[in-house]
């Protein structure tokens, strides 16, 4: 053994330092080393995109004529905009795979109407806010079966539900009070086959959610809700539990603007509003003269829609909540024709023959879009044609009016979710004797837009459901007003 003289001893320890101090440099400047780790948020937003997991339907996303939609479909949008990512939306095939592949699967978000303690999977995943409430209600298709009142009424009958909802798991629920009680799990279907199945009698009874069943119901006026089951749910999305909580904190972050701004309350507005107190009695005539009528005018409303820049169903529905698409009505008050044009606006519009098709659907279309025209650009759509429909009922002053008084009472002027709830006070000498033009039959206008909606929504969604062929499929022209049927 060598021994090592001292000055040769500390050269030997200053080059070990020396060797030791460039490998630790050369550690901290390698890549990924020494550095924080990305947060689940961070990840997300370094590949550019949010994975969302949901289910094929009318209440989650969907395929329309103008692309996705959907109640899920916007509100994940938002949501990804909001972090400065794209949405990229994966549709699972059944309801009771939706946990297992955000579990195992690398799905950021399940945003398909879910709620807490639904599932066996529910304790492995967390929960979003809640963003909308419904309840279990129990379906039945009239004539087909007496109206059930309670549970026991329907034991011994043909139940269905779809496998893995709360639903299901409800009804294993009340098996131990009701031991005779039997049902069918289904995975291989939707909430709207579901429906569709108790109004063709292949099942007696179906369980579903209550926005689920307002939607198709309009397309089936015998179907009717016997009674509602359990408590309330309330819809939230599922995501994984991370070590850390950016992601949950960004969702609750959203969800907090989205309330504090209106933007939720004005988006279930749009998408559930419209058929929440739908005449079925109105519908059946609806469906008839879809049949019956509307082919014989839908020529007409699609060149005037072309012409004008508007959705030709929409001018469609005008032209039902109008005269039933007959052209030969008339009212008490003078107006006529298949768009019951006044006499005044006739003129306005070149319009010599009010009992004419051709010329009272162009003369209609022309000034709806005139009116539209007069209100705010700054009004996004749908709120800009709504506004427009409803001066058209009641006259642009009046709206112009129930703008003012929606912005005097804390409202947003320029959203007919608010609007709406203030034009009926135009009947109030309270209100009216402050405004510019007086009195108005306020609730006219409010009923005219919705009945409106129900009949354009109603005609897209036949388009989208295949029911019949998709006139209108057309690519629309760039300046066409952009409505979503379940705006």
């Amino acid at each position: 053994m060598v021994e090592l003289s001292p000055f040769a001893h500390r050269v030997q320890l200053v080059s070990g330092l020396v060797a030791a101090v460039v490998v630790l440099v050369f550690l901290l400047g390698s890549p990924g080393i020494g550095k924080k780790p990305l947060s689940t948020l961070e990840r997300i937003q370094h590949r550019g995109y949010l994975k969302v997991l949901t289910l094929n339907s009318a209440t989650t996303y969907y395929q329309d004529i103008d692309g996705p939609n959907g109640f899920e479909y916007q509100l994940a949008t938002w949501f990804a905009e909001s972090i400065g990512v794209k949405p990229r939306f994966v549709t699972v095939p059944r309801f009771a795979e939706l946990y297992p592949e955000l579990l195992f699967g690398g799905g950021d978000i399940a945003a398909a109407g879910l709620s807490q303690g639904e599932s066996e999977f529910s304790r492995s995943v967390a929960y979003g806010p809640t963003y909308y409430q419904v309840t279990n209600q129990m379906l039945y298709r009239k004539f087909n079966v007496g109206r059930p009142r309670r549970v026991s009424d329907i034991v011994g009958g043909r139940l269905k539900v779809i496998a893995g909802t709360a639903q299901a798991k409800l009804l294993r629920e009340l098996q131990q009070q009701y031991p005779k009680l039997s049902w069918i799990e289904a995975d291989d279907i939707a909430a709207e086959e579901l429906i569709e199945q108790v109004d063709a009698g292949e099942v007696d009874y179906a369980l579903a959610d209550s926005h689920e069943i307002a939607l198709q119901r309009r397309y089936f006026p015998e179907l009717r809700v016997a009674f509602e089951l359990g408590e309330p749910r309330q819809l939230r999305w599922a995501y994984n539990h991370e070590e850390d909580q950016s992601l949950a904190e960004a969702i609750s972050e959203f969800f907090k603007i989205i309330e504090a701004d209106g933007r939720l309350t004005q988006l279930v507005h749009r998408h559930y509003s419209h058929v929440e107190k739908f005449n079925y009695s109105d519908i059946r005539t609806f469906t008839r003269r879809i049949a019956t009528h509307l082919p014989k005018y839908e020529p007409l409303f699609k060149e005037a829609g072309q012409k004008v820049g508007l959705d030709w169903r929409l001018l469609a529905a005008i032209g039902y909540q109008e005269s039933l698409w007959n052209e030969r009505a008339k009212s008490p008050t003078g107006v006529r024709g298949l768009m019951m044009l006044t006499q005044t606006t006739a003129r306005q519009m070149r319009v010599e023959n009010r009992l004419d098709p051709v010329q009272s659907v162009r003369g209609g279309a022309e000034y709806i879009a005139r009116v539209r025209k007069r209100v705010p650009k700054r009004i996004p759509e749908p709120d800009r044609t709504w506004l427009a429909l409803a001066a058209y009922n009641v006259g642009m002053g009046h709206v112009e009016d129930a703008r003012v008084i929606t912005q005097s009472r804390g409202g947003d002027p320029d959203r007919w979710i608010d609007i709406k709830e203030n034009l009926p006070l135009l009947a109030r000498k309270k209100w009216y004797k402050h405004t510019r033009y007086g009195y108005a039959r306020g609730w006219e206008p409010v009923k005219y837009v919705e009945n409106i909606r129900q009949y354009f929504s109603f005609l897209v969604d036949l388009d989208t459901r295949g029911s019949r062929q998709a006139p209108g499929s057309e690519k629309p022209r760039q300046d066409v007003a952009p409505l979503a049927p379940s705006l």
